[in-house]
């Protein structure tokens, strides 16, 4: 397998909650769609021998699955979901280092050294935002309207200590689109596949790939209510796309 995700020590991470702090949201997304749809969808994107399960809600400290770009060209691999800075003392940094502001990556020491060479595509099929009505927070399910997989700009970085070596990765958010906005002030960006080889290319420095982190267009995305079984990490079946 050619993963990005390199042997730990002592187990795994567990999920263990996401920390809501000031513009922080997409905490859960899907991918269900099978990899020779992917392959065709990245046709720019090689792998030797991947193999990844189809996952109805991924969370944070998950592995994904992500493009990068490598000496051969851009290549798919799993990272961990949850940046942990190569300057951490600690890898539980990442549980609260699921999501990046797209307005202050170049202020913030653990991204600023990242957006010149280290951003990633991570790939999904949808994602999750919850919409508090009334005493209760209903999940909805977003996709783009077309149903097809589409990839979030993120950053990617690899923590080491002794022997162990964990490549991980953040979401970028913006600003919601109308649409969105009836759910919650962020959106991650959803990057169009015309700007995904800009956005991974490091010849292109972060001022001129900047502009791609926008809002993605309401008349291209969907979204519709789902079980609120999908609220525990645990929970991993078809039914949790199922419209309710």
């Amino acid at each position: 397998m050619v993963s990005f995700l390199l042997e730990e020590t002592n187990g795994t991470y567990g999920f263990i909650g996401i920390k809501r702090v000031s513009g922080q949201m997409c905490g859960r997304f899907t991918l269900t769609v099978e990899l020779d749809v992917l392959f065709e969808r990245f046709k720019n994107a090689y792998d030797t021998d991947l193999w990844m399960p189809p996952s109805f809600n991924i969370a944070p400290t998950h592995k994904v699955l992500a493009v990068i770009q490598g000496e051969k060209g851009n290549k798919f691999g799993q990272l961990q979901w949850g940046l942990v800075p190569s300057w951490a003392k600690n890898a539980s940094i990442g549980a609260n280092m699921i999501n990046a502001r797209s307005e202050t990556l170049h202020e913030k020491a653990s991204f600023k050294s990242l957006i010149h060479r280290q951003r990633c595509l991570v790939v999904a099929d949808s994602f999750y935002e919850w919409k508090r009505e009334g005493s209760i927070k209903q999940p909805y399910r977003i996709q783009l309207k077309d149903e097809e997989p589409f990839a979030f700009a993120g950053l990617w970085s690899v923590w080491k200590t002794g022997a162990q070596n964990l490549a991980t990765c953040t979401i970028i958010t913006t600003s919601s689109n109308d649409l969105m906005a009836s759910l919650h002030e962020r959106m991650p960006v959803i990057l169009r596949p015309e700007d995904e080889q800009k956005w991974l290319n490091p010849s292109f420095p972060f001022l001129d790939v900047q502009p791609l982190l926008k809002p993605y267009p309401d008349e291209d995305i969907k979204l519709y209510p789902v079980s609120p079984k999908v609220n525990s990490p645990k929970a991993n079946e078809p039914g949790l796309i199922k419209a309710i």
